[in-house]
């Protein structure tokens, strides 16, 4: 292992123009990604050697709506990329937090093992790879942040592809929480979560060059990420930039970015204020969701609320001799979001 030191000072020049393409999955995904990556021009830069990691939103043991990238669109997007290159790699980590579980056999279960056998892609469970490690300064205080170093190192291409939800910590995940997934250990992401804001800025800005496809087919409001009521958005957005992405796709769901406070936070430092800085291949504004997305929490949801935001709290409820305790008393009163499912599905 070794550390890299991270410059964040701005590189957008006065003239950037982020592209955003947004189209109606209407007649399925292939042709939409497709003209997504051509409008772009991220089709016209990959060269046949180029190696493609593709990070989907896999954080529950097995496939949902709204919560999920669908695999469908995975598949269709390798397909796409198949055309330019076969270096492709499909990545994630261990997911669960609190109640981990294998992210290899999530592979399996929704059919990405399969996938990738039948396209001669690659899978890659990211918390068994090389780390590098980062510093990223908040509050005072220096965090290390391992960083899976074939995302650094061995990638020409990173594409993220999430789904709009809601999320009951930070308001909203699209694009940029997506990778929030790439740090190894899910352990290490709960002790890192009172920092989110500036932990997942360096985790974005340490990518490679990248690129979002948010799979809008489905969405999540109300009591997210895991739970919630399931909105057929039935959009697909390509967008060049990870940060214009989110700045486009949560006024797409009817939040407005600047009251989200890590997308304030990114999208300050990154300039995109507005969409001034944005060319779109049509009017966005008939993707526009009929109903805002909004969040809706119970009571037994603001413990994980408090320990997101403390690293004492954290610590208790994660780390310390106690925690297995205070995790058994709050399951009393509410199904664990992972291991119910999973029994029951």
């Amino acid at each position: 292992m070794y550390f890299v030191k991270l410059d964040h000072s701005l590189e957008l020049g006065e003239n950037v123009v982020h592209k955003v393409f947004i189209e109606s999955l209407t007649s399925g995904y292939a042709d939409v990604i497709q003209r997504g990556l051509e409008w772009t021009g991220v089709a016209g830069t990959l060269r046949h050697s180029d190696r493609v990691y593709v990070k989907p939103n896999l954080t529950f043991p097995h496939f949902r709506k709204g919560v999920m990238t669908n695999p469908e669109a995975i598949e269709n997007l390798i397909i796409c990329l198949k055309n330019y290159t076969g270096n492709i790699t499909i990545c994630e980590a261990d997911s669960g937090g609190y109640n981990r579980f294998s992210m290899d056999d999530v592979f399996v279960k929704v059919g990405l093992t399969a996938l990738a056998k039948r396209y001669g892609v690659q899978l890659c469970n990211l918390s068994f790879q090389k780390p590098k490690l980062f510093t990223v300064r908040s509050r005072f205080l220096t965090h290390t942040v391992p960083l899976p170093a074939c995302l650094l190192d061995e990638c020409d291409l990173f594409i993220t592809m999430p789904v709009p939800k809601i999320h009951m910590n930070t308001g909203i995940s699209i694009s940029i929480k997506n990778q929030w997934g790439v740090i190894q250990e899910p352990a290490q992401r709960l002790r890192l979560h009172p920092y989110f804001k500036e932990v997942i800025y360096m985790v974005n800005k340490s990518l490679p060059k990248s690129m979002s496809i948010v799979d809008g087919k489905y969405g999540l409001t109300g009591s997210g990420p895991m739970r919630g009521d399931v909105i057929d958005l039935n959009w697909l957005l390509v967008a060049d930039n990870i940060f214009a992405a989110d700045l486009v796709s949560s006024h797409l769901v009817g939040i407005n970015p600047k009251r989200i406070a890590y997308l304030r936070y990114i999208l300050q430092k990154e300039g995109l204020f507005d969409f001034s800085g944005v060319e779109f291949n049509c009017d966005y504004r008939k993707f526009v969701a009929a109903t805002p997305f909004h969040l809706v929490r119970e009571w037994t949801d603001y413990p994980g609320v408090m320990a997101f935001n403390s690293r004492l709290i954290a610590y208790l409820g994660y780390e310390s001799p106690i925690a297995n305790l205070l995790h058994q008393l709050l399951y009393m009163f509410r199904e664990p979001f992972y291991e119910y499912d999973h029994k029951n599905s």
